[in-house]
Protein backbone atom coordinates (compact mmCIF):
# COMPACT_ATOMS: atom_id res chain seq x y z
CA UNK A 1 0.00 0.00 0.00
CA UNK A 2 1.15 2.98 -1.05
CA UNK A 3 -1.66 5.92 -0.22
CA UNK A 4 0.92 8.22 1.98
CA UNK A 5 4.32 9.39 1.26
CA UNK A 6 5.19 9.87 4.78
CA UNK A 7 3.59 7.84 7.80
CA UNK A 8 1.95 9.99 10.76
CA UNK A 9 2.07 8.41 13.99
CA UNK A 10 -0.47 7.78 16.81
CA UNK A 11 -0.60 11.46 18.16
CA UNK A 12 1.01 13.23 15.29
CA UNK A 13 -2.13 13.07 13.16
CA UNK A 14 -4.40 15.58 11.60
CA UNK A 15 -6.75 13.28 13.12
CA UNK A 16 -5.65 13.13 16.77
CA UNK A 17 -4.99 17.09 16.50
CA UNK A 18 -8.48 17.39 15.36
CA UNK A 19 -10.20 15.18 17.78
CA UNK A 20 -8.49 16.31 21.17
CA UNK A 21 -10.31 17.41 23.51
CA UNK A 22 -9.40 20.61 26.84
CA UNK A 23 -10.64 19.47 30.35
CA UNK A 24 -12.55 22.42 31.60
CA UNK A 25 -11.12 23.66 34.82
CA UNK A 26 -12.97 23.44 37.71
CA UNK A 27 -15.76 21.55 35.77
CA UNK A 28 -14.91 17.45 35.82
CA UNK A 29 -16.50 15.58 32.70
CA UNK A 30 -16.73 18.64 30.77
CA UNK A 31 -14.37 19.29 27.78
CA UNK A 32 -13.78 21.89 24.77
CA UNK A 33 -13.36 21.23 21.39
CA UNK A 34 -12.86 23.43 18.46
CA UNK A 35 -14.57 21.43 15.94
CA UNK A 36 -12.95 22.00 12.60
CA UNK A 37 -13.95 21.98 9.11
CA UNK A 38 -11.54 19.37 8.04
CA UNK A 39 -13.51 16.98 8.65
CA UNK A 40 -17.21 17.87 6.81
CA UNK A 41 -19.37 17.24 3.94
CA UNK A 42 -20.97 19.68 2.81
CA UNK A 43 -21.56 22.42 5.22
CA UNK A 44 -22.52 19.31 8.08
CA UNK A 45 -19.92 17.69 10.48
CA UNK A 46 -19.41 13.93 9.83
CA UNK A 47 -20.88 11.82 12.07
CA UNK A 48 -18.24 9.49 12.51
CA UNK A 49 -15.93 12.42 12.92
CA UNK A 50 -17.88 13.77 15.88
CA UNK A 51 -18.45 10.31 17.38
CA UNK A 52 -14.20 9.88 17.58
CA UNK A 53 -14.47 13.76 19.52
CA UNK A 54 -17.17 12.14 22.12
CA UNK A 55 -15.40 9.26 22.07
CA UNK A 56 -11.88 10.58 23.44
CA UNK A 57 -13.12 12.99 26.23
CA UNK A 58 -15.11 9.43 27.53
CA UNK A 59 -11.56 8.02 27.11
CA UNK A 60 -10.01 10.75 29.54
CA UNK A 61 -13.19 10.81 31.72
CA UNK A 62 -13.42 6.71 32.45
CA UNK A 63 -10.75 4.21 33.75
CA UNK A 64 -10.82 2.87 30.58
CA UNK A 65 -8.99 2.99 26.78
CA UNK A 66 -11.15 1.27 24.28
CA UNK A 67 -14.70 1.70 23.75
CA UNK A 68 -16.59 -2.16 23.28
CA UNK A 69 -20.07 -0.24 22.10
CA UNK A 70 -20.60 3.25 21.66
CA UNK A 71 -24.24 4.09 20.63
CA UNK A 72 -24.75 8.10 19.14
CA UNK A 73 -28.04 9.88 18.57
CA UNK A 74 -27.55 12.91 16.64
CA UNK A 75 -30.55 15.03 17.16
CA UNK A 76 -29.21 18.23 15.03
CA UNK A 77 -26.57 18.96 12.78
CA UNK A 78 -23.19 20.00 14.10
CA UNK A 79 -20.73 22.64 12.64
CA UNK A 80 -17.54 23.53 11.86
CA UNK A 81 -16.70 25.85 15.83
CA UNK A 82 -16.40 25.51 19.41
CA UNK A 83 -18.32 22.95 21.09
CA UNK A 84 -18.64 21.62 24.83
CA UNK A 85 -18.85 17.76 25.65
CA UNK A 86 -20.68 17.02 29.40
CA UNK A 87 -19.91 13.43 30.11
CA UNK A 88 -21.22 11.37 33.09
CA UNK A 89 -19.30 8.48 34.40
CA UNK A 90 -22.52 5.97 35.04
CA UNK A 91 -20.33 2.83 36.21
CA UNK A 92 -16.62 2.34 36.80
CA UNK A 93 -15.74 -1.51 37.00
CA UNK A 94 -12.33 -3.04 37.29
CA UNK A 95 -12.40 -4.57 33.63
CA UNK A 96 -15.57 -2.46 32.14
CA UNK A 97 -16.62 1.23 32.69
CA UNK A 98 -19.65 2.92 31.55
CA UNK A 99 -20.31 6.22 30.65
CA UNK A 100 -22.79 8.75 28.97
CA UNK A 101 -22.03 12.59 27.25
CA UNK A 102 -23.53 15.10 25.31
CA UNK A 103 -22.14 17.62 22.61
CA UNK A 104 -23.46 21.04 22.27
CA UNK A 105 -23.17 24.16 20.48
CA UNK A 106 -24.80 27.83 20.65
CA UNK A 107 -26.66 28.59 18.09
CA UNK A 108 -26.90 32.15 16.01
CA UNK A 109 -28.98 33.17 19.08
CA UNK A 110 -26.66 32.46 21.75
CA UNK A 111 -29.14 29.26 22.99
CA UNK A 112 -27.09 26.19 23.64
CA UNK A 113 -28.37 23.02 22.02
CA UNK A 114 -27.72 19.47 22.10
CA UNK A 115 -25.97 18.22 19.39
CA UNK A 116 -25.71 14.81 19.92
CA UNK A 117 -26.14 12.11 22.70
CA UNK A 118 -23.81 9.07 23.48
CA UNK A 119 -23.83 6.09 25.92
CA UNK A 120 -21.03 3.96 26.03
CA UNK A 121 -19.04 0.77 27.58
CA UNK A 122 -15.28 0.99 28.04
CA UNK A 123 -12.66 -1.77 28.47
CA UNK A 124 -8.96 -2.84 27.42
CA UNK A 125 -9.44 -4.67 23.74
CA UNK A 126 -5.85 -5.85 24.50
CA UNK A 127 -7.17 -7.77 27.41
CA UNK A 128 -9.58 -9.53 25.31
CA UNK A 129 -9.26 -13.33 25.17
CA UNK A 130 -7.95 -15.34 21.60
CA UNK A 131 -11.00 -17.34 21.28
CA UNK A 132 -13.10 -15.86 17.94
CA UNK A 133 -15.78 -17.77 16.00
CA UNK A 134 -16.81 -15.96 13.03
CA UNK A 135 -18.95 -17.14 9.91
CA UNK A 136 -18.53 -14.11 8.47
CA UNK A 137 -16.88 -13.98 5.63
CA UNK A 138 -13.98 -10.79 4.58
CA UNK A 139 -15.78 -8.82 1.85
CA UNK A 140 -14.47 -9.81 -1.59
CA UNK A 141 -13.25 -6.96 -3.26
CA UNK A 142 -9.96 -6.04 -5.72
CA UNK A 143 -6.44 -5.46 -4.09
CA UNK A 144 -6.12 -1.91 -3.10
CA UNK A 145 -4.16 -0.83 -6.40
CA UNK A 146 -7.16 -2.02 -8.56
CA UNK A 147 -9.69 -0.20 -6.68
CA UNK A 148 -11.12 3.76 -7.49
CA UNK A 149 -10.03 6.46 -6.24
CA UNK A 150 -11.28 10.69 -6.29
CA UNK A 151 -8.52 10.83 -8.76
CA UNK A 152 -10.00 8.21 -11.42
CA UNK A 153 -13.22 9.97 -11.48
CA UNK A 154 -14.53 10.39 -15.05
CA UNK A 155 -15.26 13.70 -16.63
CA UNK A 156 -18.35 15.42 -15.64
CA UNK A 157 -19.05 12.64 -12.28
CA UNK A 158 -17.11 12.25 -9.24
CA UNK A 159 -16.81 8.52 -7.57
CA UNK A 160 -17.35 9.99 -4.25
CA UNK A 161 -19.80 12.93 -2.87
CA UNK A 162 -19.77 16.62 -4.10
CA UNK A 163 -17.43 18.82 -2.52
CA UNK A 164 -15.84 17.16 0.84
CA UNK A 165 -13.27 18.38 2.89
CA UNK A 166 -13.30 15.27 4.17
CA UNK A 167 -12.03 13.31 1.07
CA UNK A 168 -9.01 14.99 1.60
CA UNK A 169 -8.09 13.51 4.91
CA UNK A 170 -8.67 9.94 3.81
CA UNK A 171 -7.35 7.67 1.75
CA UNK A 172 -10.73 5.93 0.19
CA UNK A 173 -10.43 3.47 -2.65
CA UNK A 174 -14.04 2.08 -3.79
CA UNK A 175 -14.81 -1.55 -5.01
CA UNK A 176 -15.80 -0.40 -8.73
CA UNK A 177 -18.76 -3.09 -8.60
CA UNK A 178 -19.61 -0.59 -5.73
CA UNK A 179 -19.03 2.58 -7.87
CA UNK A 180 -21.24 2.57 -10.90
CA UNK A 181 -23.46 5.12 -9.57
CA UNK A 182 -20.69 8.03 -10.14
CA UNK A 183 -21.45 7.25 -13.78
CA UNK A 184 -25.40 7.04 -13.44
CA UNK A 185 -25.24 2.83 -13.16
CA UNK A 186 -26.02 2.03 -9.81
CA UNK A 187 -26.72 -1.41 -9.17
CA UNK A 188 -29.91 -1.11 -6.99
CA UNK A 189 -28.71 -3.92 -4.37
CA UNK A 190 -27.57 -1.36 -1.66
CA UNK A 191 -23.86 -1.95 -1.27
CA UNK A 192 -20.85 -0.12 -0.76
CA UNK A 193 -17.60 -1.51 -0.68
CA UNK A 194 -13.74 -0.45 -0.24
CA UNK A 195 -10.23 0.20 1.35
CA UNK A 196 -10.02 3.02 3.80
CA UNK A 197 -6.80 4.69 5.55
CA UNK A 198 -5.70 8.14 6.68
CA UNK A 199 -4.55 10.45 4.55
CA UNK A 200 -1.25 10.71 6.72
CA UNK A 201 -0.48 7.43 7.00
CA UNK A 202 -1.68 7.12 10.44
CA UNK A 203 -2.29 3.77 11.53
CA UNK A 204 -5.50 2.86 13.17
CA UNK A 205 -6.93 2.23 16.37
CA UNK A 206 -10.23 2.50 18.38
CA UNK A 207 -11.27 5.96 17.37
CA UNK A 208 -10.06 5.81 13.68
CA UNK A 209 -12.35 3.12 13.71
CA UNK A 210 -15.47 5.23 14.47
CA UNK A 211 -14.84 7.56 12.05
CA UNK A 212 -14.28 4.50 9.79
CA UNK A 213 -17.96 2.98 9.68
CA UNK A 214 -19.46 6.47 8.37
CA UNK A 215 -16.43 7.30 5.78
CA UNK A 216 -17.86 5.58 3.07
CA UNK A 217 -20.17 7.00 0.51
CA UNK A 218 -23.54 6.01 1.65
CA UNK A 219 -25.52 3.07 0.33
CA UNK A 220 -28.12 4.95 -0.68
CA UNK A 221 -26.22 6.22 -4.21
CA UNK A 222 -26.05 2.87 -4.55
CA UNK A 223 -29.69 2.13 -4.40
CA UNK A 224 -29.96 4.89 -7.19
CA UNK A 225 -30.65 8.11 -4.53
CA UNK A 226 -28.55 11.28 -4.54
CA UNK A 227 -28.19 13.97 -1.81
CA UNK A 228 -28.04 14.02 1.75
CA UNK A 229 -28.20 11.23 4.06
CA UNK A 230 -28.47 12.44 7.64
CA UNK A 231 -27.89 9.68 10.41
CA UNK A 232 -30.02 9.58 13.30
CA UNK A 233 -28.74 7.11 15.14
CA UNK A 234 -25.25 4.76 15.28
CA UNK A 235 -24.08 2.05 16.92
CA UNK A 236 -20.99 0.48 16.60
CA UNK A 237 -19.07 -2.19 18.17
CA UNK A 238 -15.81 -2.47 18.25
CA UNK A 239 -13.78 -6.03 18.48
CA UNK A 240 -10.05 -5.74 18.26
CA UNK A 241 -7.23 -3.35 18.16
CA UNK A 242 -6.57 -3.57 13.99
CA UNK A 243 -3.26 -4.34 12.70
CA UNK A 244 -1.13 -1.90 10.76
CA UNK A 245 -2.48 -0.96 7.17
CA UNK A 246 -5.73 0.06 5.63
CA UNK A 247 -9.27 -1.18 6.39
CA UNK A 248 -11.58 -2.94 4.36
CA UNK A 249 -14.92 -1.52 4.65
CA UNK A 250 -18.27 -3.44 3.55
CA UNK A 251 -21.96 -1.37 3.71
CA UNK A 252 -24.97 -2.85 3.31
CA UNK A 253 -28.67 -1.99 3.19
CA UNK A 254 -31.25 -4.48 3.33
CA UNK A 255 -34.23 -2.31 3.80
CA UNK A 256 -35.55 1.36 2.65
CA UNK A 257 -39.08 1.78 4.00
CA UNK A 258 -40.40 5.13 5.01
CA UNK A 259 -37.77 7.79 3.69
CA UNK A 260 -35.48 6.20 6.59
CA UNK A 261 -32.76 3.30 5.50
CA UNK A 262 -30.42 1.14 7.79
CA UNK A 263 -26.84 0.69 6.86
CA UNK A 264 -24.72 -2.60 8.25
CA UNK A 265 -20.99 -2.18 8.26
CA UNK A 266 -18.18 -4.66 8.99
CA UNK A 267 -14.44 -3.55 9.00
CA UNK A 268 -11.82 -5.50 8.53
CA UNK A 269 -7.99 -5.33 9.04
CA UNK A 270 -4.66 -6.49 7.39
CA UNK A 271 -4.88 -9.33 9.49
CA UNK A 272 -8.35 -10.60 8.15
CA UNK A 273 -9.62 -9.83 11.34
CA UNK A 274 -13.25 -8.54 11.92
CA UNK A 275 -12.35 -5.46 14.25
CA UNK A 276 -15.57 -3.38 13.93
CA UNK A 277 -19.11 -3.70 13.15
CA UNK A 278 -22.20 -1.27 13.37
CA UNK A 279 -25.77 0.09 12.39
CA UNK A 280 -27.05 2.87 11.54
CA UNK A 281 -30.38 4.07 11.12
CA UNK A 282 -30.60 7.50 9.02
CA UNK A 283 -33.00 9.47 6.77
CA UNK A 284 -32.65 8.57 2.62
CA UNK A 285 -32.29 11.35 0.38
CA UNK A 286 -34.93 12.95 -1.13
CA UNK A 287 -33.83 13.49 -4.69
CA UNK A 288 -35.38 10.50 -6.24
CA UNK A 289 -32.68 9.46 -8.77
CA UNK A 290 -29.01 9.51 -9.62
CA UNK A 291 -28.25 11.53 -12.58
Amino acid sequence: MAHATARATLGDSEFDRDTAVAARPGEPGTYDIDLSPGWTIAAAVNGGYLLAVVARALRDALPHDDPFTITAHYLTASRPGPAVIRTETVRAGRTLSSGQASLCQTDEQGREVERMRVIAAYGDLGALPDDVRTTAPAPSMPEYADCVGPEDAPEGGAPLPGSSALLDRIALRLDPATAGWAVGAPSGRGDMRGWFGLADGRDHDALSLLLAVDALPPTAFDLGLQGWVPTLELTVHLRARPAPGPLRIALTTRNLAGGLLEEDAEVWDTADRLVAQSRQLARAPRASAAP
